[in-house]
């Protein structure tokens, strides 16, 4: 396999793990397993195109069967880096290992960092809790929209998330504050993402809109999106990418509101000759369904992105590989909406590879970067490629 008119289009079906890591009891995740525990749940998956290719032949999932010669090839990863967060999880897709976890705060920021956010931003705020981001506007909007207080929260996630009315501040207010926040959030509180969280709606109907955005840490080495582009290559971001590398190294970016639109994206940039990466998120499966606990829009979603892959994989240049994977676990069936730490599915496509390769377990996400890397001649200094396994006879 060369470089020449060759694209690796990754697609991150973000939260949907396959199983829990053998650490996962150091996260309070034991028996976490996305896409076993929701097949179970739901009596069975109807994923013939993802079954197709091998999904069914990673680990046991009800309604997903097994093939003798899978289309694609398979595996599973699990993450090196410490954590469950989908900045860390990118990030070692791309070949940056973290030995420190981000830090997390169950019981809420110390008063110092919410004073001197507050100093910064010219007002008091709302919340200072772990939550869920739908239950706090419920409980704290009516308050926010009468006093024009931000509503600050985060999870068992390297997250400081800011929710606002989009009447009260508006988005490019709500974007402002929270690269405030990120400037004030370094150091020993470096957390992953500050997020934006905007609403809308009145008293008892309060609605989160799509305009989210994410403010990552600047990874803190290169990447292969660095690397890539450094090259000369084309890194198109589709979806939320970007935004967890701080826009660093892309020479494209597509944002999109659902997965739908991504999908719609993903299969415009299939289409694409181009040399370089396409890296792609699938955010609704962990932000609408894990963490709200919600198995039959999670289950329909599986479903809607089973019923674009045949056009996904249409679009393909002859020479470009497709890698469908995960950057943790968001197990719907358990007790907690948080990410769950879980090995991640591995299937990669493409029209010229071999075909119904077990790829194994890999050790770590950089095994994906290694691989890309790979292709493009650069050595990325992480992870152990497989493209000698999968690449042309």
């Amino acid at each position: 396999m060369t470089s020449v008119s060759c694209k690796a289009l990754i697609i991150v079906l973000d939260g949907v793990g396959i199983g829990a890591l053998p650490d996962a009891d150091k996260y309070g995740d034991e028996g976490s397993n996305t896409l076993g525990n929701l097949a179970a749940a739901v009596g069975g998956l109807a994923l013939p195109n993802l079954a197709r290719l091998g999904l069914g032949n990673i680990a046991p999932l009800a309604g997903v069967s097994p093939q003798a010669q899978p289309t694609g090839n398979f595996g599973k990863m699990a993450e090196a880096s410490p954590g469950k967060d989908s900045t860390s999880g990118h990030w070692e897709m791309m070949g940056l290992v973290l030995e420190e976890p981000f830090p997390t705060y169950p019981h809420g920021f110390p008063r110092a960092v919410v004073a001197a956010f507050e100093q910064a931003i010219g007002r008091g705020t709302l919340g200072n809790i772990a939550a869920s981001g739908t239950e706090i506007i419920k409980q704290l909007g009516d308050e926010h929209v009468k006093t024009g207080k931000p509503i600050i929260y985060t999870s068992a996630d390297s997250v400081f998330q800011i929710a606002a009315h989009e009447d009260v501040i508006p988005l490019d207010g709500l974007y402002h504050i929270c690269r405030l926040a990120r400037e004030i959030l370094s150091g020993p509180h470096a957390v992953g993402r500050v997020i934006a969280r905007p609403f809308t709606g009145s008293s008892g109907n309060y609605v989160r809109t799509p305009h989210r955005k994410d403010f990552s840490l600047c990874p803190p080495g290169a990447t292969l999106v660095d690397l890539l582009a450094a090259k000369g290559l084309k890194t198109v971001s589709v979806g939320k990418v970007d935004y967890l590398f701080a826009k660093r190294g892309f020479t494209e970016s597509v944002h999109a509101p659902t997965n739908a639109d991504i999908i719609a994206r993903v299969i415009e940039q299939g289409a694409r000759t181009i040399d370089g990466l396409v890296f792609a998120n699938l955010v609704d499966f962990d932000m609408l369904w894990g963490h709200r606990n919600d198995v039959e829009g999670f289950r329909r979603g599986l479903e809607e992105f089973d019923r674009g892959l045949p056009a996904i994989m249409a679009a393909l240049c002859p020479r470009d590989v497709l890698v469908l994977t995960a950057d943790h676990g968001n197990d719907p069936t358990t007790p907690s909406t948080d990410h769950s730490r879980e090995h991640v599915p591995l299937v990669v496509y493409g029209k010229g590879l071999r075909q119904g390769i077990d790829l194994g377990r890999r050790e770590t996400f950089a095994d994906l970067g290694a691989t890309v890397a790979e292709m493009f001649g650069i050595a990325l200094g992480a992870g152990a490629s497989f493209l000698k396994d999968v690449g042309r006879a």
